[in-house]
């Protein structure tokens, strides 16, 4: 299906996401399809919601209202999932991009991908895990935008240093690091080497994992900087790796 053909709607609960970061995230999206459809959710009547207003014509994103029926209590995050079932059954819709750090709406991305929809996470670093595992691929909104350029893990120079990721605090994600090596393991060649390719591939489908979450431009940096493993370039430009620990059994 070519890149136009691919259709994507754009959900954003804006009470739990913030106004600035908007230009990016339709910019990320559009490497993946067309969004369109452009809904925000929230009471618009709340003052905390002014920053919205510029972003909405701005972007063509079509503000939805939804009322606080309760004191406390926050209904917006179940419009957002009546919409989407219903654009689900009733839309051509190829992929969802849910744009929210609200752990409520991991109920909803499971049945999107159950029948056969892939879903793009947008929030902030305080999403909770649930939520972020559960997208095909999930981006941090404070990542978004930021480009690694060569620098060593100790020196970044274009993205703020708070948030790229350290070789030990990347050692320290035993949930990454047993991805990495799983992936590896599962690629190995006969001279126990695995094509860097091969291994993202295998990655991408077992957790939604994107290298600028932690400070990275792609899998390979993300890679070099645990220091963990053997890399080395072939034929030019192909990219081998292994883990010590890991051979061919």
């Amino acid at each position: 299906m070519a890149l136009e053909d691919h259709r994507i709607a754009l959900l954003i609960d804006a009470d739990n996401a913030p106004a600035s970061r908007i230009d990016k995230v339709l910019a990320e999206v559009s490497n993946y399809g067309v969004a369109n459809i452009r809904r925000a959710y929230g009471n618009w009547k709340n003052p905390q919601l002014v920053n919205w207003e510029k972003q909405l014509h701005e972007y063509a994103i079509r503000p939805i209202q939804q009322f606080d029926y309760a004191k406390g209590k926050n209904a917006t995050d179940m419009a957002m999932t009546i919409d989407a079932m219903d654009l689900m059954y009733s839309e051509r819709i190829d992929s969802f991009g849910i744009v929210s750090s609200d752990a409520d709406f991991t109920p909803l991305v499971m049945r999107l991908l159950a029948n056969g929809h892939r879903v793009f996470g947008f929030g902030e670093k305080k999403a909770p895990e649930p939520f972020v595992n559960a997208c095909s691929k999930f981006l941090f909104l404070e990542q978004l935008g930021a480009t690694d350029l060569e620098s060593p893990p100790d020196q970044p120079t274009s993205i703020d240093a708070a948030i790229v990721k350290t070789r030990n605090e990347l050692r320290m994600d035993t949930r990454l690091v047993r991805l990495l090596r799983d992936a590896t393991q599962s690629c190995i060649q006969e001279d126990s080497w695995s094509y860097l390719g091969e291994v993202v591939k295998v990655v991408k489908n077992q957790a939604s994992i994107d290298p600028r979450n932690y400070g990275y431009a792609t899998f390979g940096k993300l890679i070099s900087a645990t220091e963990l493993f053997e890399m080395e370039v072939r034929e030019g430009s192909a990219v081998y790796l292994r883990h010590p620990g890991v051979r061919r059994k």
